[in-house]
């Protein structure tokens, strides 16, 4: 468990929804992508424009909104995190989900990273 107290990375944050921990490295890229991607345009008020229009497609058919997701991922993901190349994004339907399989690497690097992000 990494805690602010032995912070080691250049990369890292508050990790979601667990008091005192820190994500670093790569997991600080994969929870920006999910914070990125979970977040409805609008909702950050210093930031009107950061997150995505996902949300948008829900209704949509299967066939409609899968290609309009992937669009979105791609838009919100290029804008937002500046240290990522996307490699591909893949969706699967599971039951009322959509998860999200985003191969990405680190522009300085090129090491390939996935990321599974449930919708």
């Amino acid at each position: 468990m990494r805690t602010l107290e032995n912070i080691n990375a250049e990369w890292w944050q508050v990790k979601l929804n667990n008091i005192g921990e820190v994500v670093e490295d790569y997991e600080d890229i994969a929870q920006c992508l999910q914070i990125i991607l979970t977040t409805p345009k609008g909702q950050d008020p210093h930031r009107p424009e950061f997150g995505s229009d996902i949300w948008k497609y829900i209704d949509y058919p299967v066939s409609e909104a899968i290609p309009n997701i992937i669009k979105e991922a791609i838009n919100a993901i290029t804008l937002w995190e500046p240290r990522v190349d996307i490699k591909s994004i893949k969706a699967e339907v599971d039951g009322s989900n959509v998860i999200l399989k985003i191969d990405w690497s680190i522009k300085d690097t090129g090491e390939i990273n996935r990321t599974e992000i449930t919708l």
